[in-house]
């Protein structure tokens, strides 16, 4: 029996590792993050893959800093046959990635080279990629650059946002994993080497990035919007409050009223962006409120907004 150390953390890595523990792989042990403190009451929260290896009855890993901890070395006695990640979100020591017996493979979400580090969903959606799709690959210490075992690639539809993305591929990855496992298994050399005149990097998201400016295009606000959906979510400057928009459409008309400026307040609520185009907002949560419908805001604060008023000022 194939044995298996699993490193992940968020619900991406869940069927992945419901799968494993399906086909009969020999889990040795389950590493995530450790339990964190959510929301206004800051609740101790398990990560979704920490749940789920309880439910299972697997060993479970949480060191605050793998390479520094004493759990490491108990991992590295394991001498697993193979080390997956999926998610996790910590760096991995290389003599932890050296200590798998066949291979250390990562389930990533992209096509790499592009989209290497942390936010690759994420990134794909902002910049109005038509496609993305996992990695099955290699281990290295080098940040996502190790040869490809295996890829495969969906179309991103105009409604995605990141969230229905990590959904899509999580259940990808899980498949193609399990296709690819038996070849890894039995040639663990048969991989391609990225081409490095190819990389395109994707860092995690800084608080800057979350604001829609109306330097974009309406296409490239909503773009940013799905990006950014479910966590952290993309905001407007409304009157120097933050007024996060969840869902949006680019209108199909363009304005010449200047960008940050209120199209229309009735029916629906748009406003205007840059090269004169114009996007309906759909879903909003001014400062303080709970997210709500566009209808919802029309009927409350949104009357106080007239069509004309520059609201957005950067």
């Amino acid at each position: 029996m194939t044995s298996i150390i699993f490193l992940g953390t968020p619900k991406f890595a869940v069927p992945i590792l419901k799968a494993l523990a399906d086909e009969k792989y020999e889990i040795k042990a389950v590493v995530t993050q450790p339990d964190k403190k959510v929301g206004r009451k800051q609740q101790v929260t398990e990560s979704p893959v920490k749940v789920l290896a309880q439910k299972l009855n697997l060993p479970v890993f949480q060191p605050a800093h793998l390479a520094k901890s004493e759990e490491l070395t108990q991992l590295i006695a394991m001498q697993a046959d193979l080390i997956i990640t999926a998610a996790y979100g910590q760096f991995l020591p290389s003599k932890f990635l050296q200590s798998a017996r066949i291979a250390a493979v990562n389930v990533h979400g992209s096509l790499l080279p592009k989209y290497r580090g942390g936010a690759p969903i994420q990134y794909a959606l902002i910049n109005g990629d038509k496609q993305t799709g996992v990695t099955i690959m290699e281990m290295v210490k080098q940040m996502d650059a190790g040869a490809i075992y295996a890829q495969k690639a969906i179309a991103i539809q105009k409604d995605d946002t990141a969230g229905t993305v990590f959904e899509k591929l999580s259940f990808l990855g899980r498949d193609l994993l399990l296709q690819t496992l038996p070849q890894i298994i039995a040639d663990p050399q048969k991989k391609t080497a990225q081409d490095e005149t190819k990389v395109v990097f994707s860092p995690n998201i800084s608080k800057e990035q979350e604001q829609i400016k109306i330097s974009m295009t309406a296409t490239e606000a909503n773009n940013l919007i799905r990006g950014l959906n479910p966590a952290p979510g993309a905001y407007l400057l409304v009157d120097n409050k933050r007024f996060k928009v969840w869902r949006a459409e680019v209108a199909p008309e363009t304005t010449t009223l200047p960008a940050g400026t209120v199209v229309a307040n009735k029916k629906r609520f748009a406003i205007s962006f840059a090269n004169h185009t114009v996007l309906n907002l759909l879903e909003v949560q001014p400062a303080g409120k709970k997210k709500m419908t566009v209808k919802s805001f029309l009927n409350g604060q949104g009357k106080s907004f007239a069509i004309g008023d520059k609201i957005v000022g950067s």
